[in-house]
Protein backbone atom coordinates (compact mmCIF):
# COMPACT_ATOMS: atom_id res chain seq x y z
CA UNK A 1 0.00 0.00 0.00
CA UNK A 2 1.71 3.39 -0.70
CA UNK A 3 1.80 5.95 1.81
CA UNK A 4 -0.45 9.25 1.36
CA UNK A 5 0.77 12.22 0.41
CA UNK A 6 0.81 14.49 3.79
CA UNK A 7 -0.18 17.83 3.22
CA UNK A 8 0.71 20.10 5.78
CA UNK A 9 -1.61 23.11 6.54
CA UNK A 10 -0.51 26.00 8.56
CA UNK A 11 -2.37 29.60 8.30
CA UNK A 12 -3.65 32.21 10.26
CA UNK A 13 -6.54 32.15 12.47
CA UNK A 14 -8.56 34.88 10.99
CA UNK A 15 -7.62 33.44 7.29
CA UNK A 16 -11.17 33.90 5.51
CA UNK A 17 -10.19 33.34 1.60
CA UNK A 18 -11.35 29.63 0.77
CA UNK A 19 -10.78 30.23 -2.65
CA UNK A 20 -7.31 29.90 -2.12
CA UNK A 21 -6.96 27.34 0.00
CA UNK A 22 -9.58 25.53 -2.34
CA UNK A 23 -7.36 25.84 -5.21
CA UNK A 24 -4.39 25.01 -3.27
CA UNK A 25 -6.36 21.60 -1.94
CA UNK A 26 -7.26 20.98 -5.85
CA UNK A 27 -3.53 21.18 -7.01
CA UNK A 28 -2.40 19.29 -4.65
CA UNK A 29 -4.77 16.88 -5.59
CA UNK A 30 -3.32 16.86 -8.51
CA UNK A 31 0.50 16.61 -7.82
CA UNK A 32 -0.11 13.54 -5.82
CA UNK A 33 -1.59 11.59 -9.20
CA UNK A 34 -2.81 8.53 -7.76
CA UNK A 35 -2.00 8.73 -4.06
CA UNK A 36 -4.41 9.15 -1.79
CA UNK A 37 -3.80 12.69 0.32
CA UNK A 38 -3.95 13.37 4.00
CA UNK A 39 -4.65 17.22 4.66
CA UNK A 40 -2.72 17.32 8.31
CA UNK A 41 -3.51 21.04 10.13
CA UNK A 42 -3.82 22.03 13.98
CA UNK A 43 -7.33 21.53 13.82
CA UNK A 44 -8.44 25.67 15.11
CA UNK A 45 -11.86 26.25 15.27
CA UNK A 46 -11.45 29.27 12.88
CA UNK A 47 -9.26 30.55 9.82
CA UNK A 48 -7.19 28.37 7.68
CA UNK A 49 -7.43 25.05 9.68
CA UNK A 50 -10.91 25.12 9.67
CA UNK A 51 -11.38 25.82 6.10
CA UNK A 52 -9.00 23.61 5.14
CA UNK A 53 -10.71 20.76 6.73
CA UNK A 54 -13.91 21.73 5.96
CA UNK A 55 -13.01 22.04 2.00
CA UNK A 56 -11.03 18.51 2.42
CA UNK A 57 -13.84 16.70 3.76
CA UNK A 58 -16.53 18.49 1.11
CA UNK A 59 -13.66 16.66 -1.58
CA UNK A 60 -14.11 13.52 -0.14
CA UNK A 61 -17.78 13.58 -0.41
CA UNK A 62 -17.26 14.23 -4.35
CA UNK A 63 -15.52 10.89 -4.26
CA UNK A 64 -11.64 12.37 -3.56
CA UNK A 65 -9.40 10.07 -1.67
CA UNK A 66 -8.47 12.42 0.80
CA UNK A 67 -8.76 12.59 4.62
CA UNK A 68 -7.68 14.50 7.31
CA UNK A 69 -5.37 14.17 10.22
CA UNK A 70 -5.65 17.00 13.45
CA UNK A 71 -3.19 18.00 16.02
CA UNK A 72 -4.72 20.03 18.50
CA UNK A 73 -2.41 22.02 20.65
CA UNK A 74 -4.59 21.51 23.83
CA UNK A 75 -6.26 18.22 24.36
CA UNK A 76 -3.90 16.00 21.51
CA UNK A 77 -5.06 12.28 21.99
CA UNK A 78 -1.02 11.25 22.01
CA UNK A 79 1.35 13.95 22.76
CA UNK A 80 1.21 17.22 25.63
CA UNK A 81 2.15 19.79 24.37
CA UNK A 82 2.22 22.28 27.97
CA UNK A 83 0.67 25.13 28.84
CA UNK A 84 0.29 28.79 26.28
CA UNK A 85 1.46 30.21 24.60
CA UNK A 86 4.21 28.15 23.83
CA UNK A 87 1.88 24.66 22.89
CA UNK A 88 1.22 26.30 19.58
CA UNK A 89 4.91 26.71 18.44
CA UNK A 90 5.25 22.85 19.86
CA UNK A 91 2.52 21.35 18.16
CA UNK A 92 3.78 22.49 15.16
CA UNK A 93 6.82 21.20 15.73
CA UNK A 94 5.10 18.39 16.41
CA UNK A 95 2.95 18.14 13.10
CA UNK A 96 6.42 19.15 11.02
CA UNK A 97 8.27 16.49 12.34
CA UNK A 98 5.63 13.54 11.50
CA UNK A 99 7.11 14.62 7.87
CA UNK A 100 4.98 15.91 4.63
CA UNK A 101 5.11 16.13 1.32
CA UNK A 102 4.19 19.28 0.92
CA UNK A 103 3.28 22.56 3.47
CA UNK A 104 0.56 24.99 2.51
CA UNK A 105 1.11 28.40 3.97
CA UNK A 106 -1.74 30.97 4.12
CA UNK A 107 -0.63 33.93 5.93
CA UNK A 108 -2.65 37.19 7.24
CA UNK A 109 -0.93 39.85 8.81
CA UNK A 110 0.15 39.56 12.62
CA UNK A 111 -2.85 40.53 14.94
CA UNK A 112 -1.61 39.84 18.29
CA UNK A 113 -1.86 42.13 20.95
CA UNK A 114 1.28 40.97 22.78
CA UNK A 115 3.40 41.87 19.39
CA UNK A 116 6.10 44.26 19.68
CA UNK A 117 6.93 44.64 16.12
CA UNK A 118 6.43 48.21 14.81
CA UNK A 119 6.40 47.19 11.11
CA UNK A 120 3.88 44.92 9.31
CA UNK A 121 4.84 41.30 9.27
CA UNK A 122 2.74 37.67 8.82
CA UNK A 123 1.19 35.78 11.36
CA UNK A 124 4.02 34.40 13.73
CA UNK A 125 2.57 30.83 14.06
CA UNK A 126 1.71 30.14 10.88
CA UNK A 127 5.08 31.71 9.21
CA UNK A 128 6.73 29.91 12.39
CA UNK A 129 5.66 26.77 11.11
CA UNK A 130 6.44 27.04 7.40
CA UNK A 131 9.92 28.60 8.48
CA UNK A 132 10.34 24.84 10.38
CA UNK A 133 8.10 23.30 7.01
CA UNK A 134 11.01 24.82 4.95
CA UNK A 135 13.74 23.98 7.26
CA UNK A 136 12.97 20.09 7.60
CA UNK A 137 13.09 20.35 3.75
CA UNK A 138 9.46 20.02 2.70
CA UNK A 139 8.60 22.13 -0.20
CA UNK A 140 6.29 25.23 1.13
CA UNK A 141 4.20 27.36 -0.45
CA UNK A 142 2.99 30.39 1.20
CA UNK A 143 -0.05 32.19 -0.17
CA UNK A 144 -0.34 35.98 1.62
CA UNK A 145 -3.48 37.85 2.15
Amino acid sequence: MTKPYRILITGSRDWDDVTTIGAALEQALIDAGARSVLVVHGDCPSGADWHADHYARWLRGKGCDIDVEQHPAQGHPTEDFGPWPGAGPRRNRHMVSLGADLCLAFLGPCTSPRCRRPEPHPSHGASGCADLAEAAGIPTRRFTA
